[in-house]
Protein backbone atom coordinates (compact mmCIF):
# COMPACT_ATOMS: atom_id res chain seq x y z
CA UNK A 1 0.00 0.00 0.00
CA UNK A 2 1.36 3.41 -0.93
CA UNK A 3 1.28 6.42 1.34
CA UNK A 4 -1.22 9.08 0.38
CA UNK A 5 -1.77 12.73 1.13
CA UNK A 6 -4.98 14.73 1.20
CA UNK A 7 -4.63 17.46 -1.42
CA UNK A 8 -6.76 20.37 -0.22
CA UNK A 9 -8.83 22.75 -2.32
CA UNK A 10 -8.57 26.52 -1.66
CA UNK A 11 -12.37 26.87 -1.85
CA UNK A 12 -13.69 25.54 1.48
CA UNK A 13 -16.95 24.60 -0.23
CA UNK A 14 -15.08 22.11 -2.45
CA UNK A 15 -13.44 18.87 -1.43
CA UNK A 16 -9.86 17.86 -2.05
CA UNK A 17 -8.66 14.41 -3.04
CA UNK A 18 -6.34 11.73 -1.69
CA UNK A 19 -3.35 11.17 -3.97
CA UNK A 20 -0.09 9.25 -3.82
CA UNK A 21 2.41 11.05 -1.57
CA UNK A 22 5.24 10.12 -3.94
CA UNK A 23 3.44 11.70 -6.93
CA UNK A 24 2.46 14.71 -4.81
CA UNK A 25 6.06 15.27 -3.71
CA UNK A 26 7.45 14.96 -7.27
CA UNK A 27 4.85 17.38 -8.59
CA UNK A 28 5.22 19.85 -5.69
CA UNK A 29 9.01 19.96 -5.91
CA UNK A 30 8.95 20.40 -9.69
CA UNK A 31 6.33 23.17 -9.57
CA UNK A 32 8.03 25.08 -6.76
CA UNK A 33 11.36 24.87 -8.60
CA UNK A 34 9.77 26.32 -11.75
CA UNK A 35 8.11 29.17 -9.84
CA UNK A 36 11.33 29.93 -7.92
CA UNK A 37 13.29 30.11 -11.18
CA UNK A 38 10.77 32.46 -12.84
CA UNK A 39 9.49 34.51 -9.92
CA UNK A 40 5.99 34.28 -11.33
CA UNK A 41 4.49 32.06 -13.99
CA UNK A 42 1.24 31.80 -15.93
CA UNK A 43 -0.65 28.64 -15.02
CA UNK A 44 -0.58 27.46 -18.66
CA UNK A 45 3.20 27.86 -18.74
CA UNK A 46 3.51 26.04 -15.41
CA UNK A 47 1.51 23.16 -16.86
CA UNK A 48 3.71 23.04 -19.99
CA UNK A 49 7.00 23.28 -18.09
CA UNK A 50 5.92 20.64 -15.57
CA UNK A 51 5.03 18.25 -18.40
CA UNK A 52 8.42 18.85 -20.03
CA UNK A 53 10.33 18.17 -16.81
CA UNK A 54 8.35 15.09 -15.75
CA UNK A 55 7.27 13.45 -19.02
CA UNK A 56 9.70 10.53 -18.71
CA UNK A 57 9.60 10.31 -14.89
CA UNK A 58 5.90 10.38 -14.02
CA UNK A 59 3.25 7.70 -14.25
CA UNK A 60 -0.17 9.37 -14.48
CA UNK A 61 -1.89 12.39 -15.96
CA UNK A 62 0.59 15.21 -15.47
CA UNK A 63 -2.08 17.79 -16.31
CA UNK A 64 -4.49 16.47 -13.67
CA UNK A 65 -1.81 16.21 -10.98
CA UNK A 66 -0.49 19.70 -11.81
CA UNK A 67 -3.96 21.14 -11.26
CA UNK A 68 -4.61 19.20 -8.04
CA UNK A 69 -1.22 20.03 -6.50
CA UNK A 70 -1.46 23.70 -7.58
CA UNK A 71 -4.81 23.99 -5.78
CA UNK A 72 -3.36 22.29 -2.70
CA UNK A 73 -0.35 24.62 -2.64
CA UNK A 74 -2.75 27.57 -2.82
CA UNK A 75 -4.86 26.14 0.01
CA UNK A 76 -1.73 25.69 2.16
CA UNK A 77 -0.54 29.24 1.44
CA UNK A 78 2.66 28.13 -0.34
CA UNK A 79 1.74 29.77 -3.64
CA UNK A 80 -0.78 32.44 -4.53
CA UNK A 81 -2.57 33.77 -7.56
CA UNK A 82 -1.44 37.23 -8.55
CA UNK A 83 -4.51 39.47 -8.32
CA UNK A 84 -5.65 41.40 -11.38
CA UNK A 85 -3.36 39.43 -13.70
CA UNK A 86 -4.87 37.53 -16.61
CA UNK A 87 -4.36 34.76 -17.51
CA UNK A 88 -3.90 33.27 -14.06
CA UNK A 89 -0.37 33.91 -12.78
CA UNK A 90 1.17 32.29 -9.73
CA UNK A 91 4.03 33.14 -7.36
CA UNK A 92 5.43 31.82 -4.12
CA UNK A 93 4.15 33.52 -1.00
CA UNK A 94 6.75 35.42 0.98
Amino acid sequence: MTDSIYAKHPDPAKQGVNISKDKYDKMKNTMISIIEDRGEVAFGDLMKLTKEKLKEKFNGSIGWYTTVVKLDLEARGIIERIPEKKPQFLRLTK
